[in-house]
């Protein structure tokens, strides 16, 4: 019996060291393809791609439930309705860098800015630093990478990463170069339309119809593709308490889905970045996920 216990307890070190080195190899294959990618946070999807599309200057009732909006209000039916969606202030370019970079960077009004002057960190930043793909498409924009102010109804007040200068300004395309082949997009991308098609000059139902008619097919894609569309808006009309309508759709939306949660800006910031495993920029460090809109 000693002779066993002899080695009995030689082949119990064996396999301990067997296991250890076993567990070393994994773990280093796991530190050299899986780890070094930034996980999504719990309770949010990780989508393969996301596109945010902001409009302007209307308020939650004038959108929501609007005979004008058909195209919205079918993506509310199909997707999620944020029914206490809120801007921060006023007039329109500091909410689209707080929706951007967690903060208005000091912006108080609509004025034209010199390109790259803040290198805070910012969505896209946060994306290219982990190795993610980044993209705005900018209606009427006159050139890819263009930091003019204006042209035409192309408004730069509207496309706040122009202000970083850790975001390369080729990454700014017009909207003539948005791609027909949805996985070609990157995985995060701004759609902004110009200031007639983002109804800041023009109708309700001429956004709606842009909408319709420009990423509607995206949408439908969005549904079998693990894809997410976020419609959202820069402000309200200055008569709403600066409540704004925002719809989620997408694959992982609850079809149907509603949250009576307030969320802002930095709330929804918050949650793209927590799709991509991303830090915090600015005030979304404090802000909170979007949820109970998610297919569990």
């Amino acid at each position: 019996m000693p002779g066993r216990s002899v080695f009995d307890r030689s082949r119990t070190a064996l396999t301990c060291a067997l296991t250890l080195t076993a567990a070393a190899v994994v773990g280093l294959w796991t530190g050299i393809g899986g780890s070094s990618s930034a996980q999504a946070a719990a309770g949010v999807p990780t989508p393969d791609h996301v596109i945010v599309v902001v409009f302007e200057n209307h308020g939650y009732s004038q959108v929501i439930g609007s005979s004008s909006a058909p195209y919205i209000n079918s993506l509310k039916s199909g997707g999620a309705n944020l029914s206490a969606s809120y801007a921060e202030t006023h007039p329109s370019q500091p909410n689209y860098f707080a929706l951007f970079s967690g903060s208005t960077q000091g912006i108080t009004d609509d004025s034209c800015y010199t390109p790259g002057f803040s290198s805070k960190p910012n969505l896209a930043s946060e994306l290219i630093a982990a190795g993610k793909s980044w993209a705005s498409y900018n209606e009427t924009l006159p050139s890819q990478g263009s930091t003019t102010c204006s042209s035409g109804s192309y408004a730069r007040k509207h496309n706040p990463w122009f202000g970083f200068s850790n975001v390369p300004t080729s990454s700014a395309y017009t909207f003539q170069q948005f791609p027909t082949d949805y996985t070609k997009l990157p995985q995060v991308s701004f759609v902004v339309p110009n200031l007639c098609s983002d109804m800041h000059d023009c109708s309700v139902a001429t956004g709606d119809t842009w909408l319709k008619n420009n990423l509607g097919a995206y949408a439908t894609w969005a549904k079998t593709h693990n894809s997410l569309l976020v419609v959202t808006f820069d402000e309200d009309n200055r008569l709403s308490g600066n409540r704004i309508p925002t719809v989620l759709y997408g694959q992982q939306v609850t079809p149907g889905s509603t949250s009576s949660t307030t969320y802002n800006h930095y709330d929804l910031l918050r949650t793209l970045e927590d799709m991509h495993g991303l830090g915090h920029a600015g005030n979304a460090a404090s802000a909170k996920d979007i949820t109970g809109v998610w297919v569990s």
